[in-house]
């Protein structure tokens, strides 16, 4: 049977010899690709080969196979499964999936994304229905370095979401800040957001922040494809090509209004978190980092000085 590794296929080859050998930064930019890929092939593949870890969604607590089977997305039509992660141009995927089965007429649609409706779930679907998919159908999920992926959560949560300062912003503030009672939720530091998730139950994480390796299970589910937020849109190619999506589908630019983490963003928050609730948060988030071969964050005083 195929392993999970089989997403990115076989490890990457020598580079041709002779003339037919491309120089230059797109060759550069494809070798690094392909070393990436690979080693987040092995591993996956050396964690998920313990016998302790999952092998099928059927292994998994009923709790986190619900987590997982209502993250998976279906396309029957093109015969894949898709795993949703927030906050890594799930959005987008979502146009893309309304537009293929005819629900939207172009992924650059103007209006709010409704989340639910035209979309089927396998968690909606029987037994035998959500084996037989995830048997055949092509699977593939899209990460990010899980660091950017909570600083985005948090900004566009606590900053412009106001039922998030409502539901989670007012709790968090009651909980680590004195004479927090009148907060309206807003004003939530990221130290402070930090702090909640590191005294969160992982599996009782809004899916926002939950770890993409709870909300996917991809050693539970064997992925032909792992795609990254940071080559988003020649992974996104990558897909649709595969799924054979018709060439009027392509994947969306980025919205208009989005404001992403830039590195200097990245640096202002870190270096201005203490480093201790930094590294007490990383063993919830490991294998994200691990699974996914993203760097654990930079805290050195070296780096904070620049």
């Amino acid at each position: 049977e195929r392993g999970i590794l089989a997403q990115v296929g076989p490890p990457p080859p020598h580079p041709p010899a002779g003339p037919a050998r491309r120089d230059g930064p797109d060759s550069t930019a494809e070798l690094e690709l392909e070393v990436l890929r690979d080693t987040r092939n092995r591993t996956i593949r050396a964690l998920c080969g313990q016998r302790s870890m999952p092998h099928s969604v059927w292994e998994l607590p009923p709790g986190q196979r619900r987590t997982v089977l209502q993250h998976l997305l279906v396309s029957d039509k093109y015969r894949f499964l898709y795993c949703y992660v927030p906050k890594v141009a799930c959005s987008n995927w979502k146009r893309v999936l309304k537009v293929l089965h005819g629900a939207l007429e172009s992924v650059d649609v103007k209006g709010k994304m409704d989340h639910k409706s035209d979309l089927v779930f396998l968690s909606d679907m029987t037994p035998e229905e959500i084996s037989y998919r995830l048997k055949h159908y092509y699977k593939f999920i899209f990460v990010r370095n899980p660091i950017e992926r909570l600083l985005s959560a948090y900004r566009n949560k606590f900053g412009e979401i106001k039922e998030y300062q409502l539901k989670y912003g007012v709790e968090i503030i009651r909980r680590y800040r004195k004479n927090g009672g009148n907060s309206a939720g807003d004003d939530v530091s990221f130290s402070e957001f930090l702090q909640y998730l590191l005294d969160e139950d992982v599996e009782r994480m809004n899916e926002h922040w939950m770890p993409i390796y709870n909300l996917c299970q991809p050693c539970a589910v064997s992925y032909d494809f792992i795609g990254s937020y940071e080559q988003l849109h020649t992974d996104a190619s990558h897909v649709l090509e595969h799924i054979h999506s018709p060439s009027s589908v392509r994947f969306p630019e980025r919205q208009a209004w989005y404001k992403p983490v830039t590195a200097q963003t990245l640096h202002y928050y870190l270096c201005s978190t203490p480093r201790r609730l930094i590294k007490e948060l990383l063993p919830k988030y490991i294998l994200d980092f691990s699974l996914f071969a993203y760097p654990l964050p930079n805290i050195t005083s070296e780096f904070c000085r620049q």
